[in-house]
Order: C-alpha cells, then structure tokens, then sequence
C-alpha cells in the first residue's frame, strides 16, 4: 500500500445560508523512489491524462457550495455529496461520491425545490447527479401534495411522488481502475458498450405524529428495475427528540436489488449490474446470475443528543428466506449491516469523530465481524487554533486473489483561513 501524507488547504467561507469550501490537498511522501528515500508529490492530483480528464480533475477542487440544508424548501448542494437521497430512500439512500478519495474525487450536485418556497406547497421536485465531469450517475424525484389545501390535520401532508435514477454508466470507475476490486477473477474488463441502469419508482409518504414527544411517519414504495419489481412498507419517527427508529417490510422480485444506489454503491457498480442484468460481469464468464424473489426486512435504532452532535446509528436489512447459492447475488441479498458513528465538534474540546461500518453477506455470527464484504471507514480530526490535523483510515474487501483487502490511510493537515 503506498501511503500518501497530506497537507490541505481549506477555507470556509459561510453567509447564513450560503457556504463554499475548497480543497486545495497536497498529498506527499518521503519514500518515493527507488532507494524509498525520495520526496514525491502525487502527480495524478495535479496532472490529467487518459483516465482523468480536466474536468473530473479540477472540479472536486471546489469541496462544497451550499445553500442551506436538505428538507429546506430550497436546497442546493455542489461537491462532495455524503448522503445522496431521493423520497423515501428505497431506489437512492444515503448514496456518497466520496468512495475513492483521495486518489479520485468526484464533484456531484444535489438540488431540492418545494413549491412552498412560491407560496404554492402543493409540488415540489428533487434532483442528483453524482458526477458533473462524467454525467453518469442522475437521478431526479417529483412528488405533489395533493390534499394540502384541505383543512383536515394529518391528511394535508400527504405525499406522492415519483423517481427515476439512471446510470449511463455502471463502469465507470472500473475503467478507470484496471487493478481494483471489480476485476475479482480474471483482471480483466468486460463491459458492453450499452451498458446502463434504469430504474423508476412511485411512492408515498404521511407523517402522523409531529410533536417533540414523538414522531411518526407512514410510507411506503412500488420500484421496478429490470428483471424484477419491489415493494416496501414501513414507519420510522423519533422517541422524545433523541432515539430514533424505522421498520419496514420488503416484498422483493427476482433480480431486484432494494436501495440500489446506496452508501457503497460505487464499491459495487459491477457486482449490481450483473444481477440487474442477469449477467455475471464479475468474471467475464456472463453465466446467470438468478437472485430468487423473497420477503425482507429492515430495522433501524439510534440515539442523537445535543443536537445531533453526538449520534449512533445501526440498520440491518435482508431476506427472511435466505438461500441463495450464487456468490454474487448472496452479496446483497443476505443480511447487511451499515453502523454509523458521529461525535462533532464542540462535545470533546478539539476532538471529532466520524467512523462507518458496512458489512455485507452476513450468514452466520461470526461473519457479523469478518472483515470480510465489509467496506470500515473512520476520521478522527483534532483542531487547534486555524489547524485541523485529520487521521483518515478506510478499509475494502477485495477478493482479488493474494489481495483480500485495500486499506488507504492518511494524515491530514488543514488550514482553515475563514
């Protein structure tokens, strides 16, 4: 593993509800060379070529712009998106760019309009697109309150809405990575020049409960993909301001993939499509690849305090009727487990914390914490005075033979001028 030290440079600018950051990150080490005794800058951040357009190379230097926040009646967000998310999260959930930091950064875009903002709250629209260089991952949502007008309580909130998510380009980042994680058998590469991704949705959602105490939403989804259609119920709210929950149920087709766009999406963009297709492109072989229709589930618990600056929260989802013999579709019909842990600034003088734990094809409890199928990310910051000084450490599966894991670590150092 070569291991990169970084020295970043990242003002913050905020003016109310507008803010803008940059990321101007040198990333450096002193055992380049031959001998290992060498100072090298890594040319690949500075320098396009074949894989790395202009584009794709100087956009993600723009970290974020921001105007406000998600659930605003107007929200626009430029960069680094962390939790991409359409409706009720069952096609797109909590989708990141940030997979392949720092070796390959991605400039998205995330942009919500509610027609409350024109005085109109009867419609309203959501949009993403993960990669404005490339264009291949866009997604978009449009959904109406059509009872709002009444002045019946509960009801007025109801919500419809509609979604479709594209990937023009389910490759993209194997392309570009012969040696990476997508290439599991062969090392080699076999993408169809029409390969893409559709896949449309309708859903719905009604909040019961609104107050302090407790909080209740109803909701539910209708997806269709290519070889197979899915539903899901559910309900998920808050207790007295700080434990969160949700449930659901899911009634998934044959090849149907529940939350394809999620977290880890860009780590799998291969594995996905060749059950979305009912190809394996894993290897190259194109044999089939059948993912049994089944019931599922998923579970939610949390606890946010202090305004939601120290949080934990765990969700498990899989099928109640888990049997399937094929190593690509158990993957991700098995149960998994995504874990996510936040400690912000302000709760430990200097200290933050941000640490993910993504674990897929649990079959048994020891596999529960088997490195194995599991993508472990954390970041500790400590900040003093304008300096923020970060230790990011990642961790992917990889079952490459001779390679089972690809582990990035770096040091950050950050000067925050604004």
């Amino acid at each position: 593993t070569i291991g990169y030290q970084s020295l970043g440079l990242r003002p913050d600018l905020s003016f109310g509800k507008f803010g803008v950051g940059l990321n101007l990150t040198l990333n450096y080490r002193f055992n380049a060379g031959p001998d290992q005794n060498q100072f090298e800058v890594r040319k690949e951040d500075w320098v396009p070529d074949a894989n790395m357009s202009l584009l794709e190379l100087y956009l993600p230097k723009i970290r974020y712009v921001r105007w406000d926040h998600k659930g605003a009646p107007l929200y626009i967000l430029l960069g680094q998106v962390d939790n991409g998310i359409l409706g009720n999260g069952f096609i797109m959930g909590g989708y990141t760019n940030t997979q392949f930091l720092p070796q390959r950064p991605v400039f998205g875009l995330s942009f919500d309009v509610d027609g409350a903002l024109f005085g109109f709250p009867y419609v309203g629209i959501e949009t993403f697109a993960a990669n404005l260089a490339a264009w291949d991952l866009l997604g978009g949502r449009f959904y109406i309150r059509p009872l709002k007008g009444l002045s019946v309580p509960v009801i007025q909130n109801l919500q419809i809405g509609s979604s479709v998510v594209v990937d023009r380009n389910p490759f993209y980042f194997a392309e570009r990575d012969p040696q990476s994680l997508y290439n599991t058998q062969t090392g080699s590469l076999t993408a169809p020049s029409n390969a893409q991704v559709f896949i449309w949705g309708l859903d719905t959602r009604l909040p019961i409960l609104t107050n302090p105490v407790v909080s209740l939403a109803l909701y539910g989804d209708f997806v269709q993909q290519k070889r197979g259609q899915g539903e899901m119920v559910g309900a998920g709210g808050r207790f007295f301001g700080i434990i969160t929950y949700g449930a659901q149920m899911r009634f998934v087709g044959e090849n149907f993939i529940p939350d394809y766009f999620d977290s880890t999406y860009d780590l799998y963009r291969v594995q996905k499509y060749s059950i979305y297709t009912g190809k394996n492109y894993v290897d190259g072989s194109l044999s089939p690849v059948n993912m049994p229709a089944y019931t599922g589930w998923l579970g939610s618990i949390g606890l946010s305090i202090l305004d939601d600056k120290l949080s934990f929260i765990a969700s498990m989802d899989g099928a109640f009727n888990a049997d399937f013999s094929n190593s690509v579709a158990a993957t991700f019909a098995y149960p998994h487990l995504r874990a996510v842990l936040t400690l912000a600034q302000g709760i430990i003088p200097g200290f933050a914390v941000s640490a993910t734990y993504d674990k897929f094809s649990i079959d048994s409890w020891n596999s529960l914490v088997s490195a194995d199928n599991a993508v472990i990310g954390a970041r500790i910051d400590y900040k003093t005075g304008p300096a923020v000084i970060s230790l990011v450490y990642d961790l992917k599966h990889n079952t490459t033979p001779g390679q089972p894991w690809t582990v990035t670590s770096r040091l950050e150092t950050t000067i925050t001028l604004f």
